[in-house]
């Protein structure tokens, strides 16, 4: 196995969505160096299809590779059903044996359970994501009992990135997804936003849902989930860079993915944009 220099932790997503997970991972884990990047560029994934999905997100974990990362989070739900075990079991033990990537939908689907008392959960997520069936194979894995229900909600992403989802514009699509989930079975007493997008929408979302309703988003599981790996797998930990850096990337144009970033994080940030040979 070659030897791996130390570096960041690499977080990727399509978009601006994975700050809410990366915002999450740097608050529980604040020593060590990140590496973000946004495929603004080609975002979003959700209709794509799985190949294109696949060779998208494989050119942005290569490419963070490149940037000396030993660990890369796949911070979107669309990548992380359509790409992410094939990048494990198919190029990482050949091309990058001593390098990870994790995804967002296993963390969540092996705790989702305890936030249900009912035992019917729903799913809201892109088309790329339900069609996946991914969290439905997940959740039934660690939760056999457990009945899952989900609901594309295609226009939720736009309305984030054009900075319309806080309009009233916006109360008709969340209402339509809602409602059109809730009609899916009775007794639904947890939805999980299984995009990272949605987070910013939570105040609307739960306007029109039963106060019962435990309405979840990501980041703190993917970052508590984050947190036990690096314990559980010091030879990973050991790779890591601890000296509290930051870095932003993106393939799309870089002011305007600063703008974007300072909704998502609640502060400014410094972005730079590179150029991908597909893009």
């Amino acid at each position: 196995m070659n030897a791996i220099s130390k570096g960041p932790i690499g977080i990727f997503d399509s978009g601006y969505g994975g700050l809410t997970v990366f915002k999450s991972i740097v608050k529980r884990l604040p020593a060590y160096n990140y590496l973000y990047l946004g495929d603004n560029a080609r975002s979003p994934y959700g209709d794509h299809s799985f190949e294109t999905v696949y060779q998208y997100t494989l050119e942005c974990v290569e490419w963070l590779f490149k940037q000396g990362c030993p660990l890369v989070i796949l911070a979107c739900n669309t990548a992380s059903a359509k790409a992410l075990r094939s990048i494990q079991q198919r190029v990482l033990p050949v091309k990058y044996p001593g390098r990870r990537v994790l995804g967002v939908i296993r963390p969540t689907a092996e705790v989702i359970g305890h936030y249900s008392e009912s035992g019917r959960i729903g799913v809201m997520g892109t088309r790329g994501t339900v069609n996946s069936g991914s969290y439905v194979m997940e959740i039934s894995h660690f939760f056999p009992q457990a009945e899952v229900y989900q609901q594309s909600c295609p226009m939720w992403v736009p309305l984030i990135e054009n900075s319309e989802y806080l309009h009233e514009g916006a109360d008709y699509f969340v209402k339509k997804y809602v409602d059109e989930l809730l009609a899916q079975a009775a007794a639904i007493d947890c939805i999980l936003l299984a995009c990272t997008h949605y987070p910013l929408m939570m105040p609307k979302i739960k306007a029109y849902l039963p106060k019962e309703i435990t309405l979840l988003a990501q980041g703190d599981i993917v970052a508590d989930s984050l947190s036990d790996y690096l314990l559980r797998h010091p030879e990973i930990n050991a790779n890591l860079l601890q000296a509290g850096k930051r870095l932003f990337y993106t393939t799309g144009d870089a002011a305007a993915f600063e703008k974007q970033a300072s909704v998502f994080l609640g502060e400014q940030v410094k972005t730079e944009r590179i150029r991908l040979f597909s893009c």
